[in-house]
C-alpha cells in the first residue's frame, strides 16, 4: 500500500485525486502496475492506494546495484526492460493516459524480470486530443 499525504488539498481536490486513481485502477495491462483500490484515510489524512507488489524493487535499485559492483547491466536485459516499458507506454497511450513521470524509480521489477510501469500519481487522461499541462520530475 502506498500512502500519499494530501492534507493540504481542498475536499474537491481530494475527491478528484481519488477519482483519478480509481480511473487508473481500471487499466489492465501486463506492463503497468495494477491498482486495486484507493481510499482516503481521515486519521492519517492520506490517500491510500493498494497495488501490485514488485518483489525485486525498482529499476533505479537495479542500476545502483550494478554500479556498486562496477559492472554493466547485460545488454539483453536492457533490451528486455526497454521492450516491456515500451509495451506499457503503448497500453497507457491506447487508453489516452499520459504517464508524465517515466524514470527508473517508476519502473518496477517483478519475479522473472517482469517489468511494469508504476507510480501514475501525476498521470493525466488526454482529452480532446492533446494535454495542456506539464509536470513530473525535473
Amino acid at each position: 500500500m502506498k500512502e500519499i499525504n494530501i492534507s493540504s488539498l481542498s475536499q474537491s481536490d481530494k475527491e478528484s485525486a481519488l477519482n483519478e486513481v480509481r480511473l487508473l485502477a481500471s487499466i489492465k495491462s501486463n506492463y503497468v502496475e495494477q491498482y486495486y483500490e484507493a481510499f482516503y484515510d481521515e486519521n492519517s489524512r492520506s490517500l491510500c492506494i493498494i497495488m501490485d507488489f514488485a518483489e525485486r524493487g525498482d529499476l533505479l535499485s537495479l542500476v545502483k546495484e550494478y554500479k556498486n559492483k562496477k559492472k554493466y547491466i547485460p545488454e539483453d536485459l536492457i533490451w528486455d526492460i526497454l521492450t516491456q516499458v515500451s509495451k506499457g507506454l503503448r497500453d497507457l497511450h491506447n487508453k489516452k493516459v499520459l504517464h508524465r513521470d517515466i524514470k527508473c524509480a517508476n519502473i518496477f521489477i517483478h519475479n522473472d524480470n517482469k517489468i511494469k510501469i508504476g507510480d501514475l500519481n501525476v498521470s493525466k487522461i488526454q482529452k480532446h486530443g492533446y494535454a495542456k499541462t506539464q509536470t513530473g520530475t525535473p
